[in-house]
């Protein structure tokens, strides 16, 4: 006795159809499942997804021997950082509006090989550590398949009059977010 098994998944308008096939000794048996994906089902799923951010090696940021001059690093993280936060629907002038400065209060970085122009570096940007007062980022650079640069920089959070503040307590709704990409990075 040997089934052929099929199925059909169809998305449209947020809606999973789900047909079930199964051919049994010439009996077809079937089910067919409608998933909304706004329904409980889906509703734990992390719903933003980051993208990497790329990075094109100019040739001014080269050095006399040809590869990309560390001090560029840096400047690789911020933009990345920057590009994070915007996909995360929280921008640099977002965060302003709302009287919020986030200053750099360290950064580190591993070496781990050489970029030249005029490769392209893709930057996954993550969060390593999450508390009410402080956030660390962690930088995985990769050119070609090889992870070429591994860096963190944390940061604190500040009103626009430079005073401390918790951003779980004064802005909930980007320390949610925040969290949210936390927590499934932690999985």
């Amino acid at each position: 006795m040997s089934a052929e098994i099929y199925s059909i998944f169809i998305i449209e308008n947020n809606v999973i159809f789900f047909l079930y096939f199964e051919l049994q000794e010439e009996v077809l048996l079937w089910e067919f499942l409608i998933i909304d994906i706004f329904s409980e089902f889906v509703e734990n799923v992390p719903m933003k997804t980051i993208k990497p951010y790329l990075h094109k090696v100019n040739y001014y940021e080269t050095d006399k021997m040809g590869i990309t001059h560390h001090s560029n690093y840096i400047r690789y993280m911020e933009e990345a950082r920057v590009d994070f936060l915007d996909q995360l629907g929280w921008s640099f002038i977002k965060l302003e509006n709302e009287g919020m400065a986030s200053p750099v209060m360290s950064v580190e970085g591993v070496f781990k090989k050489s970029t030249t122009f005029p490769e392209t570096i893709e930057i996954m940007v993550g969060i390593e550590k999450l508390s009410a007062a402080k956030l660390t980022f962690s930088y995985e650079f990769k050119c070609n398949g090889d992870v070429v640069f591994l860096g963190k920089s944390t940061h604190c959070f500040l009103d626009l009059k430079g005073v401390p503040v918790l951003i779980e307590k004064r802005y909930p709704e980007f320390f949610a977010d925040l969290k949210e990409i936390y927590e499934a990075g932690q999985k």
